[in-house]
């Protein structure tokens, strides 16, 4: 029986958990086994993922020792996007880690507006978690956000028919996407704007 046997051979563990560490708090950096190419050139010893020494001024730090952009995932109100663009941030994720780490927060969806409206164009607001169809993918462009991050159904895709599963899942929610902009008279992505959608509220 093969249909579930893995066959990429590459170890993961290079680049997601070094042998020392906790599914707590990986560390990532301060030994051989601990260096991942993403952190070379920063001293990350002692420095945990979940760490309470990764403070605002750590964006600083990193921003003097790259050229690349650095984007900050994982904020879902209006007074960490304001900080972060102050710490210099090239980017904003609106993001709780698929409700893992906030089960019993908000929606990333629910946070989309507020950060919107604080980062006021100054950056990019992407967002990801629990876009499943085109249509959540109109809804968070008209709350504010320049893109959408999509995880499980290009997964789901990629382990039901590979590269092209992934190609169709892509087909599938741009021609939902269409389908909203058609539906409310949009041209272009630069039309959707928060006139096209309405809050009815929750209802029990």
């Amino acid at each position: 029986m093969t249909r579930l046997q893995r066959t990429d051979t590459r170890n993961c563990a290079s680049c997601h958990e070094d042998a020392s560490s906790s599914l707590a708090n990986p560390t990532v950096g301060g030994g051989t086994n601990a260096t991942k190419p993403m952190f070379a050139g920063i001293n990350t010893r002692g420095l945990g993922l979940t760490s309470p020494s990764l403070t605002w001024d750590f964006i600083k730090r990193l921003k003097d020792v790259t050229t690349m952009k650095v984007v900050i995932k994982g904020l879902e109100t209006r007074e960490d996007a304001q900080q972060a663009i102050e710490s210099g941030a090239d980017g904003i994720i609106i993001s709780n880690h698929g409700g893992r780490a906030t089960e019993t927060g908000r929606g990333t969806i629910e946070c989309v507006a507020e950060v919107a409206q604080a980062v006021r164009g100054r950056i990019p607001v992407l967002v990801d978690g629990g876009f499943r169809r085109g249509t959540d993918v109109f809804k968070a462009l008209a709350l504010g956000a320049n893109a959408v991050g999509i995880g499980r159904p290009y997964i789901w895709g990629l382990s039901a028919f590979g590269q092209q599963g992934v190609e169709r899942v892509l087909d599938i929610l741009n021609n939902e996407l269409r389908l909203a902009m058609a539906g409310c008279g949009t041209r272009a992505v630069k039309e959707i704007t928060a006139a096209s959608i309405m809050d009815v509220g929750r209802r029990l």
